[in-house]
């Protein structure tokens, strides 16, 4: 990582603008028409995460309206918002890894004697052709956390940051992230009476169907899962479903509720036998061997 040279006090410039138009960071940019905490406003600019920002508020590194800025304060819509030299230059050394996560590994913290996946990010595993200019560094583990989780049976593209403005991102309260799977299913069977979700029965464990599933499974469920779902009492978000091959769909959601599309599949008539996400935002999974991880280029954005 590059080391970082002292900055004097007051080095003060306006915040790297992510989206490429004019770098302008002004209260009234997040949209509120009243005033709201800064820590609130500069995490709703994509400027620092909540707690990032009461960080170098306390450290003295951001300015209101040229003014030094006091924990907790409101802003108005139009202020000014500046950040030091000192807190970009803290921001540029947090990473973004992606892991191609096997099964059998959590997203989160270690559960009954499985690992995190945060153990498979070590020199050893990084991936080969990962031709980001970052060095490892022990460091890099320090406040590392899943921005989001792939259930313990499921396998694919983890996204572990440093970077609370990545984290909001994916799975912030108004996040819209579109994510994409591949998933292998077998057909276990409607009522062939009376076919409605309400009376879906299995048909022995022994049974099922598990090649050429598109051809017997009935299009009006498929158009069911893209649509007309709930879970937990709420109806699900619409989700773009095809198929990928007679046994596999493709799914993209926009949310992401606990082992969301296994129990959609479970609603008609579906067995989940293998889930890979290959696909956040707009990054790929892409070559990634399993079991290894690589950092986020510069140059990638969700």
């Amino acid at each position: 990582m590059p080391n970082l040279k002292p900055k004097p006090p007051g080095a003060f410039q306006r915040a790297p603008n992510p989206t490429g138009t004019a770098p302008i960071r002004r209260a009234s940019d997040g949209g509120g028409a009243g005033t709201s905490r800064l820590n609130k406003r500069m995490a709703e600019l994509g400027m620092a995460s909540r707690r990032e920002a009461d960080d170098w508020i306390a450290r003295g590194w951001v300015r209101v309206d040229g003014q030094a800025a006091t924990m907790g304060m409101q802003v108005a819509p139009g202020a000014r918002i500046e950040i030091a030299k000192q807190a970009q230059g803290q921001q540029a050394n947090q990473v973004t890894i992606l892991v191609n996560k096997p099964m059998g590994i959590v997203s989160g913290q270690a559960e009954d004697g499985h690992l995190p996946a945060i153990t498979l990010v070590q020199p050893h595993n990084r991936w080969a052709e990962d031709n980001a200019r970052f060095f490892f560094h022990p460091k890099q583990l320090q406040s590392l956390v899943p921005a989001g989780r792939l259930d313990i049976d499921s396998i694919g593209l983890l996204v572990l940051t440093q970077d609370g403005r990545v984290a909001r991102q994916l799975i912030g309260e108004d996040s819209a992230m579109e994510k994409e799977y591949l998933v292998r299913v077998a057909y276990t069977g409607l009522n062939q009476v009376d076919p409605t979700p309400q009376q879906l029965t299995r048909m022995d464990d022994d049974d099922p169907v598990t090649t050429n599933v598109q051809a017997v499974f009935p299009p009006s469920m498929l158009a069911r899962l893209r649509l007309g779902l709930s879970l937990d009492g709420q109806a699900l978000k619409p989700a773009k479903i095809t198929w990928q091959n007679p046994e596999q769909l493709r799914v993209v959601l926009t949310e992401g509720k606990k082992r969301q599309i296994r129990r959609m599949c479970e609603l008609v008539g579906l067995k989940v036998v293998g889930l890979k996400r290959v696909r956040i935002g707009n990054v790929m999974l892409g070559n990634l061997p399993l079991g290894q991880w690589r950092y986020l280029a510069p140059h990638e954005r969700f």
